[in-house]
């Protein structure tokens, strides 16, 4: 039996606005300036379904529709990304979710459009880091 050291990790979306702005490199570049090693990565395009369920946890909320339909308008680069305290360090990285409240040099500051439209997400807890990641990444995909 193989046992896994537990590792640092969290996991990142960059959102359909930010891709559509031309702004992955931009961010990516800030991810690894910030000490973080990328683990696995791809763009692909969530559909109305499959945004609907990542985001369950939201249905009962007033914006899941607006969400839903925002997340699958178009192409997201999804990550997982590694260090220590990865999910704090992200958290304090990208800023607040509301860019007009977000501190200078933070990813949505620069880059957000809106509190709804904030450019990337970024789990927020060790646990949903890991159910984040395994929606989009099979094992094998991770290295």
């Amino acid at each position: 039996m193989t046992i896994q050291m537990a590792t640092n990790r969290t996991f990142t979306m960059i959102k359909p606005e930010a891709v559509e702005n031309g702004n992955i490199g931009a961010i990516l570049e800030r991810i690894n300036a910030a000490g973080f090693r990328i683990v696995a990565m791809k763009k692909t395009q969530l559909s109305a379904d499959s945004a609907g369920t990542f985001y369950e946890v939201h249905k009962e909320r007033p914006f899941y529709g607006e969400l839903v339909s925002y997340m699958s308008s178009g192409p997201i680069v999804a990550a997982i990304l590694e260090k220590d305290n990865a999910v704090a360090d992200f958290r304090a990285l990208i800023g607040a979710t509301d860019p007009t409240e977000a501190a200078d040099g933070t990813i949505r500051k620069e880059f957000a459009e809106s509190k709804a439209k904030n450019a990337v997400h970024g789990s927020d807890s060790d646990e949903n880091a890991a159910i984040e990641g395994d929606f989009f990444f099979t094992e094998e995909e991770r290295s």
